[in-house]
């Protein structure tokens, strides 16, 4: 059989990953989805565990919007009208009007003037970066951006790749300074909210470094934001970093559809032309379906939930439960990284230790996700808990409830 001595090869890099726990392909099956109840929020059930019913804290569902009646009759009405997929990419056939609604809606939420939709966040981030980076641009980059920002610029080639330490903007400006004169473009790019620490990008000074560096590039400084994890969940209004730093408009915002607003799928906006020019370019755009025309439409209606005023009572009860939930992790002694974002790491900066709580969190349902190296630096592991507005405080005391048990246990 031709592939046999091959799949020797990839069996060991798999029992190298279960070696190391970094595995990932066992994944958690849902099952099932109970409806909010008795002042508790949604529990599941999973695929294996029969009744037992779980709080879910590791979801990037910040608003509860995939559960929301509206966002669900949104979609529902959109399929009916337009089926269940686009049946084509965009350029040939597969552009329906959700779609076009879709993004005219997100350039005038994020007062952009234009937007545009990919299949995911992931795909934005790649389609956006590449396009923009050329052979004469020196890209700099935040050391723990997303794993999409970095295999974009692998995929890219630019003509110099500066990386800066973790928010180290003297490091940041140093590197314009270096670069100035000798790239025609250079482009920062960072993520608004670190994923997986819930801390967030000073891009109010970042904008005000690229601008006093501009002069130094024929084409200019151009800053990219990925907040996805920002957008939707963060600000007043929950327009993300921009708005929580009072920063001005970064020239190219990217964010998703499939965390806040609870459906699937990411976006870009910025200036017309520059939007114009992506769709020309970006091969994720162009040589990929869109989302459904009835997800479209759901997005469009959790944009509009959000941009209302029940929009603002749910962020308002998010950061309510955020700051509740962070409270109780240093009442419990549990080291935390403080911040109003609904990432809240509990820092455990060990291994075993880490899936030792993990194991004990889902023994008593609670699904919280942890992270070992090399997903993070060795010395920071931690377990990533993720606040959703579909949470209730009675859902908090009870995930508090279960880590005071485990330092009981530790004790003893």
């Amino acid at each position: 059989m031709p592939f046999d001595r091959i799949e020797k090869t990839l069996a060991a890099e798999i029992a190298a990953l279960d070696k190391t726990g970094s595995a990932k392909r066992c994944e958690t099956v849902i099952a099932k989805v109970i409806a909010a109840a008795a002042g508790k929020g949604p529990r599941y059930l999973l695929d294996g565990e029969g009744d037992k019913r779980f709080l879910r804290m590791n979801a990037n569902g910040y608003l509860g919007m995939s559960l929301n009646t509206e966002v669900m009759e949104a979609e529902k009405v959109a399929v009916r009208a337009f089926g269940t997929g686009p049946g084509a990419v965009r350029f040939i056939s597969g552009t329906w009007t959700p779609h076009v609604a879709l993004e005219d809606r997100l350039a005038r939420f994020h007062s952009r003037q234009a937007a545009m939709i990919f299949s995911s966040a992931y795909a934005t981030v790649m389609g956006t970066l590449v396009p923009l980076i050329t052979p004469e641009t020196v890209v700099i980059s935040d050391a723990l951006n997303h794993n999409s920002i970095i295999n974009a610029l692998r995929l890219s080639r630019p003509g110099d790749k500066r990386i800066y330490a973790h928010l180290a903007l003297d490091e940041l400006e140093a590197h314009l300074g270096e670069t100035a004169g000798k790239f025609r473009r250079a482009i920062i790019v960072t993520d608004g909210i670190f994923s997986m620490r819930g801390d967030h990008a000073p891009l109010d000074a970042i904008v005000k470094i690229a601008r006093a560096h501009d002069a130094g590039f024929a084409e200019n400084v151009v800053v990219v934001a990925d907040d996805s994890h920002g957008v939707g969940a963060f600000g007043a209004t929950g327009r993300g970093t921009e708005e929580y730093t009072g920063a001005e408009p970064v020239d190219v915002l990217v964010a998703t559809l499939g965390k806040a607003f609870g459906v699937n799928g990411g976006y870009v906006a910025a200036s017309r032309t520059a939007i114009d020019y992506l769709r020309e370019t970006s091969p994720f755009y162009i040589y990929s379906n869109p989302i459904t025309a009835g997800e479209a439409a759901a997005a469009t209606r959790a944009v509009d939930t959000l941009d209302s005023p029940r929009g603002a009572a749910l962020l308002e009860h998010l950061r309510a439960l955020t700051a509740k939930f962070e409270s109780g992790l240093t009442e419990l002694g549990f080291e935390t990284i403080p911040g109003e974002h609904p990432v809240v790491p509990l820092m455990v900066r060990d291994t075993q230790r880490t899936t030792a709580l993990v194991a004990h969190l889902r023994k008593n349902g609670i699904l919280a996700t942890g992270l070992n190296f090399p997903v993070v630096p060795q010395g920071d592991e931690e377990i990533r808990f993720q606040i959703s507005a579909d949470h209730t405080e009675t859902d908090i005391d009870e995930a508090l409830a279960v880590l005071a048990a485990f330092k009981i246990q530790e004790k003893v």
